[in-house]
């Protein structure tokens, strides 16, 4: 859990989760880069791109807010 903008975020994405991501991003990035993708399928998956680059990076999704889910292992306290 850490503090943003006056509220706290606890971080719900898992390695395996960011590491998925951030591999779905690099394939769009290349496919936009050799004009594979054009038009609006290329704006709206470069926008997913950027999304995906940001919450991996910061390790937060606020979709699995809504709809209450996590990724992320917690540790047991013994």
């Amino acid at each position: 859990m850490y503090f943003r903008g006056g509220m706290f975020m606890k971080l719900n994405m898992g390695s395996a989760d960011r590491i998925i991501r951030i591999l779905i991003a690099i394939i769009i990035a290349v496919l936009l880069y050799t004009n594979v993708l054009q038009g609006a399928l290329a704006i709206i998956l470069g926008i997913v791109a950027i999304v995906f680059i940001v919450t991996s990076v910061i390790g937060f999704c606020p979709l699995y807010v809504l709809f209450g889910m996590s990724t992320k292992q917690h540790k047991k306290r013994e």
